[in-house]
């Protein structure tokens, strides 16, 4: 498995119909059979190598973005980069 990218957790809506910001997620692709997976980040992972994860997979393929799209995965962008770091390292005062 290989990391590609970053996503949300999908949390539904709240009562006033917008969409619940859920957990960070990691986006692995098989070496093998090229599927997706999802997965929770782990307490013991490397906050900063989850960072560069980000900001790899801002310059991958439109091809790939595409593939990712079609299964349903959010592909973190630039814009959320603010939500990925509150979650990583908590809100700064």
């Amino acid at each position: 498995m290989e990391p590609i990218g970053l996503t949300f957790k999908h949390e539904g809506y709240d009562k006033y119909g917008k969409k619940r910001q859920g957990e960070l997620m990691i986006i692995h692709r098989c070496l093998d059979c090229q599927k997706f997976s999802i997965n929770r980040i782990a307490a013991d992972d490397d906050l900063k190598m989850i960072l560069e994860l980000f900001d790899k997979s801002c310059h991958i393929t439109d091809k790939l973005r595409s593939e990712l799209k079609n299964e349903g995965i959010d592909l973190l962008t630039s814009k959320d980069k603010r939500e990925i770091e509150t979650q990583l390292f908590g809100k700064k005062e």
